[in-house]
C-alpha cells in the first residue's frame, strides 16, 4: 500500500480545506498535526543552557548550518 501526503486543515472536527482531490469513496487516513510547543520554565532553560555551555566552543555554527542544509537538500528528491 502506497501512501499520499496531503495538506489539510480541520477545524473543530470538519475538514475545511484540502490541498489536493482525494479519491472516490471511504479512505483510511493518519492525522499527524503541529502540536503547539509549550515552553520551558526558566529554570529548566538555565539548567540546560548550563549543561550545554561550551560543548561546540570551536564549531562555525554557520558553516555547520551552510553545510547540513546543503545535504537535505541534495537528498530531499530520492
Amino acid at each position: 500500500m502506497g501512501h499520499k501526503i496531503v495538506e489539510a486543515v480541520i477545524e473543530n472536527g470538519q475538514l475545511k480545506y484540502i490541498d489536493k482531490k482525494l479519491p472516490a469513496g471511504r479512505i483510511k487516513v493518519h492525522l499527524i498535526y503541529d502540536a503547539i510547543e509549550e515552553s520551558l520554565p526558566t529554570s529548566e532553560v538555565t539548567k540546560i543552557i548550563k549543561e550545554s555551555s561550551g560543548i561546540y566552543k570551536d564549531i562555525d555554527a554557520q558553516n555547520e548550518s551552510k553545510k547540513l542544509r546543503g545535504e537535505w537538500e541534495r537528498n530531499a528528491h530520492n
